[in-house]
């Protein structure tokens, strides 16, 4: 009992909306052993439980505010007022700052999406956390959803690519082309995902991603195979 409380500890957070400081639950990086990926990144871990997954988003709870560590602390004109008119003003007293149920995870994510659509965040924000809420339904077994929330991220990370909005964070050009290739190939569309996947390829002597250019390379195989055995 006493390893499973050491597993999570409390961050402190300051809402950027009402200054109200709070707590919210983070899980030790030393306990987080992965057991394997997807090819578009979503991490399985020994102790599904207590997964990072779970608490990635902070939701204050005195307004409701809810962000990540990637948002910015800037907030466009009428943004504040936004948030307070379509979530504050409606909040009831809610604490996201304990343990998280799947159910409070899953708040917390279409809350973060709200706070981050009303605040204008950039579209690689956007993307990570509709990605990180179809992951959640992935290992659920829930595809309707899983696929609403993957369609959801890929136009957002296309529409990144283009405004080139993910240039200041720690996503690379390649990354992120190889992240829209993999998500357009589970969601179907081969036609595409062979576009963005062969951008990836043809920067294999411009980079030092190799692992990337080796993963665009397998599925773009994959899909080469696969087209070949319906045909």
């Amino acid at each position: 009992m006493l390893e499973n409380l050491d597993i999570l500890f409390d961050k402190s957070v300051k809402c950027g909306i009402c200054k109200h400081s709070y707590k919210t639950k983070k899980v030790r990086s030393r306990f987080i052993k992965t057991v394997h990926s997807d090819s578009d990144y979503c991490s399985y871990y020994q102790d599904e439980e207590n997964s990072p997954l779970l608490y990635h988003v902070s939701v204050c709870p005195k307004c409701g505010y809810s962000v990540t560590d990637e948002f910015s602390s800037y907030f466009p004109p009428k943004s504040i007022d936004g948030i307070q008119s379509s979530i504050t003003s409606q909040w009831a007293d809610r604490d996201y700052g304990g343990k998280r149920s799947l159910k409070d995870a899953v708040e917390a994510y279409k809350l973060g999406i709200y706070c981050a659509t009303l605040k204008k965040e950039k579209h690689i924000i956007l993307a990570g956390l509709y990605m990180r809420l179809a992951w959640i339904f992935r290992k659920e077994r829930q595809t309707e959803q899983e696929l609403r929330f993957m369609k959801l991220a890929v136009l957002e990370y296309v529409q990144s690519y283009g405004n080139e909005d993910y240039k200041s964070t720690e996503m690379s050009e390649l990354r992120l082309l190889y992240l829209i290739g993999d998500l357009y190939r589970r969601l179907g569309d081969d036609k595409q995902a062979i576009i963005y996947l062969s951008k990836v390829i043809q920067k294999k002597n411009q980079t030092i991603e190799y692992g990337i250019i080796e993963k665009a390379r397998d599925v773009w195989t994959e899909i080469r195979e696969e087209q070949k055995k319906s045909i």
